[in-house]
């Protein structure tokens, strides 16, 4: 795995305070129908109907979140960037499980946290290899015992991004060996993105 040439560093905060500001949905994902398909396929995978509690890492504007939230006993939604979770925190006003933070994942962390479910959707290529690292030790020590990590990601290159999403998977899974405490669920390549579940297996 080795980092963008174009772009070595993970994305700082002001990258998307920026690409907010000039757009309030930059990615369509209220509208787009390739993003509609991507959620169902999202919560389609997830084999289990209730998780205790869940962990959405770049959660943005919140439309998977509201979906997901009927999921969970309680679900921490987090981003870096403080436009898209204020319309976030609107969608999901009703939905008295969910909780917003503003959060700079690997730099910050919720501390001593716990999840059955974390959804890792595109975010990973963000992160330089670096701090995909660290967030992947972060992410594999907060699963409980028989937690669940789900990784989402567009595969195709993006110039500004530092990995892309294929890299983001396949560091995850060679986490997913006999000798380590984690087991590839399932997997599917569509198109544009893919999905891989991993859980975890013994501590």
């Amino acid at each position: 795995m080795l980092p963008n040439p174009n772009q070595p560093h993970t994305l700082p905060p002001d990258y998307f305070a920026d690409v907010y500001r000039a757009n309030a949905d930059p990615w369509h994902f209220e509208t787009s129908p390739y993003e509609r398909e991507k959620y169902a396929t999202t919560l389609a995978a997830l084999p289990r109907t209730h998780y205790q509690r869940a962990f959405e890492i770049g959660c943005s504007l919140g439309v998977l979140t509201e979906q997901l939230a009927a999921r969970c006993g309680h679900l921490l939604a987090v981003d870096v960037a403080e436009a898209p979770l204020a319309r976030a925190r609107q969608r999901c006003a009703h939905l008295p499980q969910v909780e917003f933070q503003r959060l700079r994942v690997p730099e910050e962390f919720p501390a001593g946290a716990t999840f059955d479910l974390i959804v890792l959707s595109e975010v990973g290529y963000y992160w330089s290899p670096a701090d995909l690292e660290r967030a992947a030790a972060q992410l594999l020590a907060s699963l409980t015992a028989d937690g669940q990590l789900l990784l989402v990601h567009w595969t195709p290159p993006v110039h500004d991004y530092p990995l892309t999403g294929d890299d983001v998977h396949e560091f995850f899974l060679q986490a997913a060996q006999p000798n380590c405490p984690l087991r590839h669920v399932a997997a599917q390549r569509h198109e544009q993105y893919r999905l891989d579940l991993l859980e975890v297996t013994k501590r």
